[in-house]
């Protein structure tokens, strides 16, 4: 059994698609036997993410700053809620707490968290799995982008290899239940 932090859009106007996708990575938690980790949010693909994997049985940990609470965004329902003093402390706690991280698609706070995680691990910081599950190439230009400045060794070339991109939940889960070792 994994904790899964996934990162995802939290705003509370998305496409529907995108909206399905987090209720049925949700979903697809509990029978698996996995946890979920999220950003404490009850809104947008955060809060899907959140009510379909309590649907299905899986514990819930959301991890929120004050600030969000305060703005009554807070996911009262979670089965744990931490509520950080702010954003940098909430993304070390949902590290420490994490077994693995997936991210789905989102903006600017969804990248900044895929990139903290994937920073710290090439740095040797932590080995665990990281998986971007994209099904509908939302994330192809950032990834041919990324491909291309390995070019330049402002990015190394195995640093690309501690992430694993998907397009099916499954794949997504099987790559975290694999616990394949990641380069540090």
């Amino acid at each position: 059994m994994a904790a899964i932090c996934v990162f995802c859009a939290s705003s509370t106007s998305l496409d529907p698609q995108h909206l399905a996708l987090a209720t049925e990575f949700g979903k697809a938690l509990g029978p698996r036997g996995h946890s979920l980790v999220s950003g404490g949010g009850r809104v947008g693909m955060m809060g899907a993410v959140a009510e379909g994997a309590r649907a299905a049985g899986a514990h819930t940990l959301g991890v929120i700053p004050q600030s969000l609470v305060d703005l009554e965004v807070a996911d009262t329902s979670a089965d744990e809620l931490v509520v950080t003093a702010d954003m940098g402390e909430r993304k070390n706690v949902m590290i420490e707490r994490s077994d693995a991280f997936v991210t789905l698609p989102g903006g600017l706070g969804t990248l900044d968290e895929l990139f903290e995680v994937w920073t710290t691990a090439t740095l040797g910081l932590h080995a665990k799995p990281i998986v971007v599950l994209d099904p509908d190439g939302f994330y192809t230009g950032l990834w041919s982008w990324l491909h291309q400045i390995t070019e330049t060794t402002f990015v190394r070339r195995t640093a690309l290899t501690q992430v694993t991109v998907v397009s099916t939940i499954e794949a997504a889960l099987d790559t975290i239940e694999r616990g394949a070792p990641r380069p540090v």
